[in-house]
């Protein structure tokens, strides 16, 4: 009878002990898919406590996408430990030029310009970092598809850039723990400035994001984290459709009543 090396099982044992858990969505969990309304959606939670992972739509978590607004995340990041930025604080002044969104027609702090997802904001603070800074940024942080095409300060939003669910959970599990090529004073900055939901036994910590892929079907995105009081969840959801105002909603409400059911939101 072949015999394994007692050396070999107890590599075997290491391997298997630091292996992080994967489920699917129904074991042990509720079924999620009605919330998303019979639309295309993925979803990624992280158990930190645990270090396992629960995913709805497992080849979907897979498949890449623009990341949209959910890029303002590490464009901070980058702004930040470039110096182009020295804290939350900093004013990019407003171009003067008339947005349909009203809260974008003024000047903006790097705070109040993730608060309100400012587009032209980050576009000018990604053309003063410049593409060589940006391209070896987003090559130490193995981001998505890593790729900037043509312009530098359209790149997460003209579908050039693409990350998958499974590569925006796993980047904000490494923010989360400290663990980017950046500084932990740059990455608490950060933390500090992402809008936040307090709930009565949890806070969410989170960004939005919002685009249209190549064939012009809107893809939603939320991404983040949610804190209790011993345990954090991290997570990242799309969802994707034809009408906008549909996604936005699906995109805001929906996710949450997911990490509601989940009990992850408490």
């Amino acid at each position: 009878m072949f015999s394994i090396p007692f050396h070999t099982k107890i590599l075997l044992s290491i391997i298997v002990f630091f292996m992080p858990v994967f489920f699917s969505a129904q074991e042990n969990h509720p079924d999620i898919s009605k919330y998303f309304m019979g639309k295309p959606g993925a979803m990624v939670i992280y158990d930190c406590a645990k270090k396992e992972y629960f995913r709805y739509n497992a080849k979907r978590c897979t498949q890449r996408f623009l990341p949209a607004s959910t890029f303002k995340i590490p464009n901070s990041l980058i702004g930040l430990e470039t110096g182009i930025i020295p804290d939350e604080n900093y004013v990019i002044k407003w171009d003067g030029i008339e947005r349909d969104n009203k809260e974008w027609n003024r000047d903006h702090t790097l705070a109040s310009a993730i608060e309100y997802s400012v587009v032209p904001y980050y576009q000018e603070l990604a053309r003063r970092v410049g593409r060589l800074k940006m391209q070896s940024y987003l090559k130490k942080l193995k981001y998505g598809n890593m790729k900037i095409g043509t312009r530098v300060d359209t790149f997460w939003l003209d579908n050039s850039l693409k990350i998958s669910a499974n590569e925006e959970a796993e980047f904000l599990i490494r923010f989360y723990g400290g663990k980017l090529p950046f500084s932990q004073k740059n990455i608490d900055i950060v933390k500090k400035i992402m809008p936040e939901e307090v709930y009565p036994k949890s806070k969410l910590k989170f960004k939005t994001g919002m685009g249209k892929k190549e064939n012009g079907v809107w893809i939603g995105w939320l991404v983040g984290y949610v804190e209790q009081e011993n345990n954090t969840y991290i997570f990242a959801f799309n969802i994707e459709g034809e009408n906008y105002d549909n996604i936005k909603e699906l995109r805001d409400k929906n996710a949450r009543e997911i990490l509601k059911a989940l009990k992850i939101i408490l």
